[in-house]
């Protein structure tokens, strides 16, 4: 096993389970995958996991402590991501239905690098996420390796390859129900406004967030 880490198959199966648990990743590859099909879905799942993966360099460089010492910084960070958030919600909100005519080659499209950037932001303006990895990797590594940042950088390209499958077997899986559900305009309106609704709330979360 990589040197300075401990507990290594503990940590991908922690890894795992906190990929799974619902939150702000879950909700956006799902709003993706259901509304716009299978390649949204993969661009959206490489768009989180590219922000875990920023998260995890930075954590390595040492500025996530600094994140997490600066409150500053951290409301800084704090509101960008809510209001981001808040943002994308309220594009799902005010969404209009699109007239498919029942036809599924007719799924509206969104540009793949655009749905990547906006996975990549969803997770780099989220503090929490700078937070968790802070918290999260050194209890996997020996305390003569904390000052190091290569165990950190595997512990984190670990954890992003664990959400990658993870993500991509859930959005595939989701928008496979997506081809049922896009076919018919009145469902596919109302799974954007409650995504949307459900991204609203995260981002008041965060923005409440200490």
């Amino acid at each position: 096993m990589f040197e300075g880490i401990v507990n290594y198959p503990a940590f991908l199966v922690a890894s795992f389970i906190f990929a799974a648990t619902p939150g702000i990743d879950t909700v956006f590859v799902l709003n993706k995958a259901l509304s716009l099909g299978r390649r949204a879905a993969i661009a959206a799942v490489l768009g989180i996991n590219a922000g875990v993966l920023v998260h995890t360099v930075i954590g390595a460089l040492g500025l996530s402590a600094l994140l997490a010492q600066s409150p500053t910084a951290f409301t800084v960070l704090k509101w960008a991501g809510a209001t981001y958030l808040v943002y994308l919600g309220l594009q799902g909100i005010f969404s209009k239905p699109i007239a498919l005519g029942g036809l599924v080659s007719d799924r509206p499209t969104e540009p793949a690098m655009k749905t990547f950037l906006r996975g990549l932001l969803t997770d780099v303006l989220n503090p929490k996420m700078a937070l968790f990895v802070l918290a999260f990797f050194p209890q996997f590594m020996k305390p003569e390796a904390l000052g190091s940042p290569l165990p950190f950088l595997f512990l984190g390209v670990s954890n992003v390859c664990v959400g990658t499958l993870w993500y991509l077997f859930f959005g595939l899986c989701a928008a496979t129900l997506g081809r049922f559900i896009v076919s018919r305009p009145a469902i596919s309106l109302w799974m954007n406004r409650v995504s949307g609704a459900i991204f609203v709330l995260l981002g008041a979360q965060i923005a409440l967030s200490q």
